[in-house]
């Protein structure tokens, strides 16, 4: 997996609602874990945009609501820099399903994606219907 090139702002913390932004059955998550970080007693987990997230669906099918998936986030409200200046922010905090190798579950998005993220996950940018 590659590193992020920008400077995101993490801005999502334990209990943040996503919008799920694929055909998985999912609508509605809630962060409860970060993959990989490492922080000190007391301090609560962040992630933004290209991180992935174990989330708990609160809101989609019978079949999927209730359950621990890992998601990637694709769209984050706050602001972040990128290297040539640009900062670039989103309408809504966004996520997409995928598996512990970081492959979609779902077959397509159903909004835009950050660049961040289409370079860290090719497969992820494939199904989605553009790149901001």
């Amino acid at each position: 997996m590659k590193g992020v090139a920008s400077k995101v702002v993490k801005t999502l913390t334990l209990g943040s609602y996503l919008k799920c932004d694929d055909n998985s059955g999912a609508k509605v998550l809630s962060i409860i874990g970060v993959v990989g970080y490492k922080g000190r007693r007391g301090r609560n987990p962040k992630a933004g945009v290209g991180d992935i997230v174990i989330c708990s669906v609160k809101k989609g099918d019978p079949k999927v609501k209730g359950t621990v998936v890992k998601a990637v986030i694709t769209r984050q409200r706050k602001e972040y820099r990128r290297p040539n200046g640009m900062r670039i922010c989103f309408e809504d905090n966004a996520a997409v399903l995928v598996n512990d190798e970081g492959l979609p579950i779902a077959t397509e998005v159903k909004g835009v994606i950050a660049r961040e993220v289409a370079e860290r996950f090719p497969k992820v940018s494939a199904i989605s219907p553009g790149i901001m």
